[in-house]
């Protein structure tokens, strides 16, 4: 085949560092709609950012042309420094994340979800949470080294 084609849709999940409670209602929309442009300015348009007061998830389409590690490495640096001046200046995200390929029959499951997440965390911690994500996509993981 002369063209190369892929549609790739990234659940990306990560936390504040040791999920410090930086993103508060009054700068979580602020902050959400940052990273959308940002995600967007790099060539991978989200289909919806949100999240709670320390976490963030992100269903965006991967861009053919960009590694993921790259591209949440530079999102996570311009968002940390937009944040440090707007949401507080103590403020970093955790080193590591999640990322788990979504079907495009499931995008809009997905998107459900990331709308659902105050509700959803209401009676369920982060650490809970990407625990089932990591079981439900079938990866294994040593719990020393994926808190920060």
């Amino acid at each position: 085949m002369p063209q190369s084609l892929a549609r790739t849709a990234v659940h990306l999940v990560f936390s504040t560092k040791n999920r410090e409670p930086f993103l508060a209602p009054e700068v979580r929309d602020e902050a959400f709609t940052y990273l959308t442009g940002a995600f967007s300015a790099h060539g991978c348009p989200p289909l919806k950012v949100g999240g709670v007061a320390d976490h963030v998830h992100a269903l965006f389409l991967l861009a053919r042309t960009v590694a993921l590690c790259k591209l949440v490495e530079e999102v996570k640096k311009e968002s940390s420094k937009w944040a440090k001046g707007r949401v507080h200046p103590d403020f970093y995200w955790q080193t590591g994340y999640g990322a788990f390929a979504v079907s495009r029959s499931n995008e809009d499951r997905v998107v459900a979800y990331i709308d659902d997440q105050e509700r959803h965390h209401a009676g369920r911690s982060y650490q809970d949470e990407l625990r089932g994500l990591l079981r439900a996509h079938g990866l294994e993981w040593d719990e020393q080294y994926v808190w920060d």
